[in-house]
Order: structure tokens, then C-alpha cells, then sequence
């Protein structure tokens, strides 16, 4: 581990959570990139969980809604 990492690690413990856990998502998306293998959050997790229990449920965004955000991206 190169000294600056070392010691902005250290420093990191001094952080409030809110920052550690920001901090923990860009590493897990550097380490996704270096390997191709992204590790959800646990938040990321839970709101995967509650659209697929949604979808189950047959909750889905109605078709105007969806016509108008692929009108807004050009698709």
C-alpha cells in the first residue's frame, strides 16, 4: 500500500459514517472496474429486493411514464 493511501486511510476513521460509506462505494466501483465484478451495497441490495418483489407484485411504471423518459433519452 503506497504511503498517501495508508495514511488517508487512517484518516478515514476519524470521518463521519455517511462520508466512510461514500468513500466504500467509489472503491467498489474501482474495484468492479479492475476486475469486472461490482459488489452491491447492502442499500443497493435492499432496492434490488423491493423492485423485484414490485415487479412480482405487477407494479410497473405506467406506459406514459416510461414513453416519456424514452422520448427524453432519444430511444
Amino acid at each position: 500500500m503506497s504511503p498517501s493511501t495508508k495514511r488517508l486511510l487512517e484518516q478515514v476513521e476519524s470521518w463521519p459514517v455517511e462520508d466512510q460509506e461514500e468513500l466504500a462505494e467509489y472503491a467498489r466501483e474501482i474495484e468492479a472496474r479492475r476486475t469486472g465484478v461490482y459488489t452491491m451495497s447492502d442499500d443497493e441490495r435492499a432496492a434490488v429486493r423491493k423492485g423485484l418483489a414490485q415487479a412480482d407484485r405487477g407494479e410497473f411504471a405506467p406506459d406514459d411514464v416510461v414513453a416519456s423518459a424514452d422520448k427524453r433519452h432519444d430511444l
